[in-house]
């Protein structure tokens, strides 16, 4: 536990004030014994060999992608470094660190390059500074954080929804003008990891200071927004607050990717990318809306998110494995006096700048999208069934209420058809990967990336049948609980669809693979963003019948269209100039 707290920010507020006189690493602890290759004295620098056997191979001989006890999601580079320039080789260094064996314990020596530069690497294949290595209670506590985090991010979306009514009433709105509480919130979460996830994989910030820090502003900002007194100032604290929020959405996959290997992935995936914090919020505030006032769903996300973070500034440690390595280096540097022991991103940064980091981070995944057919159409399904999912917080009004005569609170039980429908898929997904893919993997590797989608093929026939049974039953004369098994049947699908395609995503382009992810994200933020807004007027002036179904008949596009990725994907790929080969 000591060291869990050390790592997270309360640790290193402590270190700072105390001038780490307390929560000390090894290497400033008077015990500390020098690993092999790290001496003190400038002699021992002849002991430091580069290793003779590249870890970038798996021993099937496979590459580190179908290696499954290779970290997940690995960074690739395009093109190595000349070690005779006095930098470290890449491919070498990179699989050197991320690959290291770690079924027994055994020195890891450090790499030296032309110039005298040491690379400062784990000092053992079981470091346990490695997060590879941290006992499975240590990636769980982890892992719990990043998901409650996530959870109430995405509650704080939906859970305006019950408040449409008050705001409209207070401030003398439209609804189309409310719904942007619940719009901008949505796009702004979508915004936020296009800066948060580059940010993070700066080595210097890490992971930890974007989390905790945005994640207070978050907090302090729902009480401003409980108290508001005017529609615009209720919009702008939306904004703030879903921009705030944000980092877990872009840099969550990557958290885990740091503890976990590639093969665990789906499992980790399943429980964080999960839409039930949006299913949920509706249900809770719509009784205490109901009860008492619209400003009380402000003061509900402060009552959830506050503990979460007082969690998180207490126990969450960094889990950016070339943060670690670079703060091992500092110490090292000033335990020794010397200045040639350097981290791999100390010297990766040395021949970057800026603007090559903004390019990667904000131009790349766009120019992928325009370029390769395979990445846009994953973009723009996921965008279309996540725009789907949040125009029923203006159908279900329209319809429940309406039809079937629920009041505010009874009209968003539907949503719990969302729950039944994760209850039903997660284990099957979980079970699929566990019983059938990993034994595979295990033997001849991950295969091609459209392996990823198999599980997508039965699904994608859920979306649209769900939806066409939702528009058509949804009338009086049907009882309440068809059409809601109409939206289970859509969760099923849509939830199922996502989860396969991003796990695609990463086996196509590693090297881009988080800004990828924060690209999907926004494009879905966006689209969904804007569905809060015309769906309702749509709904209002053809029905929701038909307008359910123009929604469903663009999913029946869509499913051919995915049939044609998973067969024809591996062609669309080699003719990309991207694509790593």
């Amino acid at each position: 536990m000591k060291d869990i707290i050390r790592d997270s920010e309360l640790g290193r507020l402590i270190r700072l004030a105390t001038r780490h006189a307390y929560l000390q690493y090894p290497e400033e602890m008077s015990t500390f014994k020098f690993p092999e290759g790290y001496e003190k004295d400038s002699k021992s620098q002849e002991a430091v060999q580069t290793p003779a056997t590249p870890q970038s191979i798996s021993p099937s001989g496979s590459s580190i992608l179908d290696d499954p006890e290779a970290p997940a999601m690995p960074e690739t580079k395009e093109e190595v470094v000349n070690p005779g320039d006095g930098s470290i080789d890449l491919e070498q260094a990179q699989s050197h660190h991320h690959s290291p064996e770690r079924t027994t314990s055994r020195p890891i020596m450090p790499m030296k390059s032309s110039d005298g530069t040491i690379l400062v690497d784990w000092y053992m294949t079981d470091d346990p500074e490695n997060p590879q290595n941290w006992s499975p209670g240590k990636k769980f506590l982890v892992a719990f954080q990043i998901n409650i985090y996530s959870f109430a991010l995405y509650l704080g979306s939906s859970i305006y929804a019950p408040a449409l009514g008050g705001v409209m009433r207070d401030f003398g709105v439209s609804s189309v003008a409310g719904m942007l509480g619940l719009a901008l919130y949505v796009l702004a979460y979508g915004i936020g990891p296009m800066l948060f996830s580059p940010l993070s994989e700066i080595p210097v910030i890490g992971r930890n200071p974007i989390y905790v820090w945005t994640f207070l502003i978050f907090v302090i900002l729902c009480v401003p927004m409980a108290l508001v007194d005017n529609f615009a100032g209720l919009l702008v604290l939306r904004l703030l607050v879903g921009f705030f929020g944000s980092p877990c959405l872009g840099t969550g996959a990557a958290t885990f990717s740091d503890m976990y290997s590639m093969v665990k992935m789906p499992h980790l995936l399943a429980l964080w990318a999960v839409t039930l914090g949006p299913a949920l919020a509706p249900i809770i505030s719509g009784f205490s809306v109901s009860a008492e006032n619209w400003h009380w769903f402000a003061w509900e996300m402060l009552w959830l998110t506050g503990p979460i973070w007082i969690l998180m500034f207490i126990s969450l440690p960094e889990t950016s494995p070339a943060n670690i390595l670079l703060r091992r280096a500092r110490r090292l540097r000033k335990l020794t006096g010397r200045q040639d022991f350097k981290s791999q991103s100390e010297i990766d940064q040395a021949h970057m700048t800026a603007h090559d980091i903004a390019f990667d981070a904000l131009i790349k995944p766009w120019q992928i999208n325009l370029l390769d057919p395979a990445v846009a159409f994953t973009t723009i399904y996921t965008a279309l069934i996540y725009g789907i999912f949040y125009s029923f917080f203006e159908s279900f009004p329209l319809v429940f209420p309406v039809m079937y005569r629920f009041n505010l609170g009874e009209s968003n039980l539907p949503f719990l058809s969302v729950v039944v429908a994760l209850l039903i898929c997660i284990p099957l997904y979980s079970a699929y990967y566990l019983v059938i893919v990993e034994p595979r993997v295990k033997v001849s590797g991950f295969g091609p990336p459209e392996e990823r989608l198999i599980p997508g093929l039965v699904a994608t026939f859920f979306v649209p049948a769900g939806l066409f049974l939702f528009a058509w039953t949804a009338r009086p004369s049907i009882h309440w609980t068809v059409p809601t098994i109409g939206v289970c049947l859509v969760m099923i699908g849509e939830y199922t669809l996502m989860q396969a395609i991003f796990l695609y995503l990463p086996f196509t382009y590693p090297q881009y693979a988080a800004s990828l992810f924060a690209a999907n994200d926004f494009a879905r933020s966006a689209f969904a963003a804007g569905a809060t807004i015309f769906s309702g007027p749509m709904f209002n002036s053809i029905g929701v019948d038909r307008g359910i179904t123009l929604l469903g008949g663009l999913t029946v596009g869509c499913t051919i269209c995915f049939y044609i990725l998973f067969f024809h994907g591996a062609e669309l790929r080699k003719r990309s100039r991207f694509a790593v080969k």
